[in-house]
């Protein structure tokens, strides 16, 4: 099993109902979703639609032997308790390196905290990364500081390097991402200037390597 730890809008957020309609499952229910009449975006979201409509703050990580479920629950629940509720900026539709993502419009350091302290305080739950995976993160020519976050806490995008963001696509053409834009555009446009409370942090989980994150606990944050 690997767990993540996510944000993830209200299941009565109108973005996570267009966030589970344009990736075509809705990983609360871990159900498909018809997805919109867009010609190629099955295949698009295909990789998207596996881990579930979210902004990563602890990336998936396998557990450490001898380190529980429920250990590592209950950890979580204890970090979320300390942290106060606060409100995330406005959204915005991006190209972050050919993906299209929502990405937060203005920085937060509310946010930011949040997921540095995801990171860190539950580090001690992960499986270390093998040489395979290290391997294959570095073929995406990692910078320094990039590569040493990777050896230290397993993912190359954490902390200094850290940045929201909702991805909604494999990395397209350029030709994919003049039909794909417009239409993403539409969708989400409504919903991204939208006042929402971050009010709690997610845990997802996959069972086993190849099947879809799921959304297993909403942990609150502090009353």
């Amino acid at each position: 099993m690997r767990v993540a730890v996510y944000y993830a809008p209200a299941l009565t957020d109108p973005l996570w109902t267009l966030g589970a309609q344009w990736l075509g499952r809705d990983a609360d229910a871990n159900a498909p979703v018809v997805q919109p009449d867009i010609e190629g975006l099955p295949a698009i979201t295909a990789d998207a639609r596996m881990y579930g409509f979210h902004a990563t703050l602890k990336p998936p990580m396998a557990l450490r032997p001898g380190m529980s479920w429920d250990a590592l629950v209950t950890e979580a629940e204890d970090l979320a308790s300390r942290i106060a509720p606060f409100d995330l900026p406005p959204l915005k539709l991006a190209d972050l390196h050919g993906f299209l993502a929502l990405v937060d419009a203005e920085p937060s350091p509310a946010l930011s905290a949040l997921a540095d302290e995801c990171v860190t305080a539950l580090d001690r739950f992960r499986a270390p990364a093998d040489a395979a995976e290290l391997a294959r993160r570095r073929r995406s020519k990692l910078s320094e500081a990039q590569d040493a976050n990777l050896v230290r806490w397993g993912y190359p995008y954490v902390l200094d390097t850290w940045f929201f963001h909702m991805t909604l696509t494999r990395r397209l053409t350029a030709e994919e991402h003049l039909q794909i834009r417009p239409e993403a555009e539409a969708m989400f446009a409504p919903t991204l200037k939208a006042t929402r409370r971050v009010a709690d942090v997610c845990l997802y989980t996959q069972s086993a390597p190849g099947t879809p994150f799921m959304l297993a606990e909403r942990l609150p944050l502090k009353a």
